[in-house]
């Protein structure tokens, strides 16, 4: 049975300080051994903008900087690197997070499905839909969400019908209801889930917003086998086996996927 090691990284971005930020992700990962390493939701800008004027003059193509460091981060640690970014596609701007593989010359890309709060008024809602990466050497299949995606259970059912066994959900997360929801997740749907939170706050006007850390990695029971402080940076490491997932029944009868009954999922008129 193959294991591979899975790093959530917790990290305090500075608010639109890209260089700085991406200097310090350096420093936390630099001598990090692992396969998996996932870095929270727009971690390299922060996150409380409040218009695309804002949003525009950080966002980046895939082809920009910010694609080819964190590329280049996994080449040299040939790990796949899971990280959260404003992405420039033409004359839109999408909360994305980006998927880099060893060997491979540019990341996969997904565009946050479900948007949060004020996020509107600076992205553009995602247009890729979900999918999932599959890394044949480490024989893991990845499938990504972005922070709100998480309160539809849609978004992880889909993921896991695609035939994910780790979903990966960089976030920016204000809220506690999610610490209830992310195990159900991961039990209803037998799938490894990591959840690389930021810390810290940040203030527009008379506004602030507290990230409430405790950066988690559930196992496919649901239960928290590593969750980092509340406040302040945090690189957890553990080992997870992909292939356990594989297998959804839960006894000799019971099989989360096979017993299910779409045709009566509609709701009644």
């Amino acid at each position: 049975m193959k294991s591979i090691k899975l790093a959530v990284v917790q990290f305090t971005p500075a608010f639109k300080r890209k260089e700085e930020n991406l200097s310090r992700i350096q420093e936390l990962i630099s001598n990090l051994e692992a396969d998996i390493i996932v870095l929270p939701e727009l971690c390299t800008t922060g996150y409380f903008f409040l218009s695309r004027d804002e949003t525009s003059e950080l966002a980046e193509p895939i082809s920009g900087p910010t694609c080819q460091f964190f590329q280049k981060i996994s080449k040299q640690s040939n790990a796949v690197v899971v990280a959260g970014f404003i992405e420039k596609k033409g004359n839109k701007i999408f909360n994305s997070c980006l998927i880099a593989q060893p060997g491979k010359k540019t990341p996969r890309v997904y565009r946050k499905t479900h948007l949060f709060y004020k996020e509107p008024f600076c992205f553009d809602p995602g247009d890729t839909g979900f999918f999932v990466v599959q890394d044949t050497v480490r024989d893991v299949n990845i499938g990504p969400m972005i922070c709100y995606d998480w309160r539809f259970p849609e978004s992880a059912r889909v993921l896991t019908l695609l035939g994910a066994d780790l979903i990966v959900c960089p976030s920016n997360l204000i809220t506690d209801a999610w610490r209830t929801v992310m195990p159900a997740r991961a039990i209803e749907n037998k799938v490894y889930v990591a959840v690389a939170n930021r810390a810290g706050t940040e203030q527009i006007k008379d506004e602030e917003l507290l990230f409430k850390g405790n950066s988690t990695i559930y196992d496919y029971d649901g239960i928290a086998v590593y969750t980092a402080g509340a406040s302040g940076d945090e690189v957890m490491v553990t080992k997870i086996f992909p292939s356990l997932t594989r297998d959804k029944s839960f006894n000799e009868f019971n099989d989360v996927l096979k017993d299910r009954r779409p045709k009566h999922y509609k709701p009644l008129a």
